[in-house]
């Protein structure tokens, strides 16, 4: 898959894109990422990409010539999206990253700044995208925890992929509690059921653990689960596969 992020700031991608899983990605070919800085594509003399808003207001609009041109200077892929990262978007979450990483080879990520952008470049987009609702200084933030959420979804990018299947979101409940060594940390034990080498047991703990983890801390989301197959489970004590 290929990214194009259109961004005033790339050096402070440098860092996260030559770390862990992702920076081994990159490095495989796995997925490639390209920054393309619009103030390159800026025509005055200062290089200025953004000005005053119109009717007034407080701060800086990102002007819409500069952005255009940095995304049409881009190759187009039959499969592309264009996404602006924007706090007025759809909320980052796993069947969105599922979406693109599965019907999408090029993702366009137009990261904002200083008080957003002009409204006609929503001309170019085709999604817009938020990370939640609060607002950060710009979108680079949020289109790295789209890169990381999308290449790891990729084939090859995760050694095992029953790992990627048996996380929090997967199935509509968070993740159970896990362990490792060792079994006793100054009086804090590893659950002996997990000890016992009964895998169904441990299967049967683990999906009960879920929806208790789901109750306690999102209840909103075990709201869902229960209107969709997983409620029937619960109800009738099935135990997860």
């Amino acid at each position: 898959m290929r990214f194009d992020i259109v961004t005033l700031f790339p050096d402070c991608f440098n860092s996260v894109l030559n770390s862990g899983l992702l920076g081994k990605a990159l490095a495989k070919q796995i997925a490639e990422v390209h920054l393309v800085n619009p103030r390159d594509f800026a025509t005055d003399k200062h290089r200025k990409v953004d000005d005053e808003p119109y009717g007034g207001g407080v701060g800086m609009l990102m002007k819409p010539e500069p952005i255009f041109t940095a995304v049409e200077s881009l190759p187009i892929l039959p499969r592309r999206e264009v996404i602006l990262m924007s706090p007025q978007g759809q909320t980052i979450n796993q069947p969105l990253l599922k979406e693109l990483v599965t019907n999408y080879d090029q993702l366009v990520v137009i990261c904002g700044h200083y008080e957003g952008v002009d409204e006609r470049v929503l001309h170019l987009v085709t999604r817009e995208v938020s990370l939640g609702d609060f607002i950060l200084t710009g979108g680079e933030i949020p289109a790295m925890a789209l890169i990381n959420g999308v290449v790891r979804l990729i084939p090859g990018t995760v050694a095992k992929t029953e790992s990627l299947t048996a996380e929090s979101f997967e199935e509509g409940l968070l993740d159970y509690p896990q362990y490792t060594r060792p079994a006793n940390f100054r009086g804090l034990k590893v659950p002996d059921v997990l000890l016992s080498g009964n895998h169904a047991a441990i299967a049967r703990w683990r999906y009960e653990q879920q929806i208790q983890k789901t109750r306690d801390r999102r209840p909103d989301l075990l709201e869902k689960w229960k209107q969709g197959a997983g409620g029937a489970g619960e109800a009738g004590g099935a135990g997860r596969k």
